[in-house]
């Protein structure tokens, strides 16, 4: 795989169903044993924290990156690789977006959204090309999804965008993915969507 890195956007918090961290303790894991780097928000708390937490276990580098407005200790780790203080969350997105080689998107709420929906938009836009991954474990985004398509079908959504967006049901298919999708295929496979602009 040629994908040293990858920003992780999920929530912070562990969601009612155990399973969820189940796939972010998988992930966190995975990227240990892939020698990815995890950049992530920072926090300790969470799916965030699990899959932190599962990485530095296995031996991985994991850097945090957080506006300096959360407190040390409580909400963000203390025991990460890295962790880079910004002052702004604007700031946060822009250098998970800058260092990472793609992205994952596992269960979240709205500011996982907020994440989620900058990077792909960037992506439409020709800001970045690198891959966005939307893990709907357990079929917790199908109405996302869902949502997602009815953009499409409705007009506004240019389908060649809609498929700028990948999924994987899992972690294994996620990794799976990453490693027949190399770093510059995407790039060609972008390229080609991206007369659609």
């Amino acid at each position: 795989m040629t994908f040293r890195s990858l920003a992780l956007f999920c929530g912070s918090s562990m969601g009612k169903d155990k399973r969820y961290a189940q796939v972010a303790h998988e992930f966190g894991t995975r990227c240990a044993e892939e020698q990815v780097t995890l950049y992530y928000g920072g926090g300790c708390v969470g799916l965030m924290g699990v899959a932190a937490d599962a990485a530095l276990a296995k031996g991985g580098k994991v850097i945090g990156i957080a506006p300096d407005f959360f407190a040390k200790g409580t909400i963000l780790s203390l025991s990460i690789t890295e962790l880079i203080l910004v002052k702004t969350m604007s700031e946060r997105k822009q250098q998970l977006e800058s260092l990472a080689d793609a992205f994952v998107v596992l269960p979240g709420s709205l500011g996982t959204m907020d994440e989620f929906f900058e990077v792909l938009t960037n992506t439409q836009l020709g800001l970045h090309q690198k891959p966005v991954v939307l893990l709907n474990a357990y079929g917790y985004y199908d109405g996302l999804l869902s949502q997602i398509a009815r953009f499409r079908d409705e007009g506004f959504l240019h389908p060649a965008h809609h498929d700028l967006l990948l999924t994987a049901a899992s972690v294994e298919e996620l990794f799976s993915l990453l490693h027949h999708l190399k770093k510059g295929s995407f790039c060609s496979i972008y390229d080609k969507k991206n007369t659609a602009l």
